[in-house]
């Protein structure tokens, strides 16, 4: 059996999240509750969109699971295209004393502009975040104590989420309306 592929997963993830949202709309009770896709995976299949067609547009072919490999010149072209060039754009040091840095000028760079309305907002917001715990243990303070410093970026990461998330739904029923039927054939 094949795997369906990466617009047909993210077809199947847009139609379980609007189903399960419609469910909850209704009077009536769902007969079986249909798994509910997270809302990762939601946010994950819109960024996995709109990198893919940022590299096709610059004739690259994107990277996939079960793909063969490309030769290495071409995945270079790819990760260049992919993850940006040259020296890191931003960075962000951490109460840890690490610093995270990231490009401004790649695809998926391009993916966080158009998905959180700001991408440098959104990495400096997401890699607090994210480090939360270890600053927690880095400080020996309870995480409570480290989330409570932080609710500020905590407000913005919840807020650009929430708008991450709208933007995906819209980006994935856009695309599944514009995509050819995948069974039907043309004459």
């Amino acid at each position: 059996m094949r795997s369906p592929s990466p617009r047909a997963a993210r077809l199947l993830t847009v139609v379980g999240l609007f189903l399960t949202l419609t469910a909850c709309g209704t009077n009536s009770p769902a007969p079986t509750p249909a798994p509910r896709p997270a809302l990762d995976d939601v946010i994950k299949a819109a960024t996995q969109l709109l990198t893919d067609d940022c590299l096709t547009r610059q004739h690259l072919t994107p990277p996939h699971p079960g793909r063969s490999s490309l030769p290495r010149a071409e995945q270079l072209r790819v990760s260049d295209a992919l993850f940006g060039t040259g020296r890191a754009q931003l960075a962000v040091r951490l109460p840890t004393g690490y610093v995270v840095r990231t490009h401004t000028d790649g695809c998926l760079a391009a993916a966080n502009q158009r998905l959180y309305g700001d991408g440098a907002r959104w990495f400096r917001t997401s890699v607090i975040v994210n480090n939360l715990g270890p600053e927690a243990a880095h400080a020996r303070l309870p995480l409570a104590e480290i989330r409570a410093r932080h609710h500020a970026e905590l407000a913005d990461w919840r807020r650009m989420r929430t708008r991450a998330l709208t933007v995906s739904l819209n980006l994935l029923a856009e695309d599944h309306d514009h995509s050819p039927s995948k069974g039907t054939p043309t004459p």
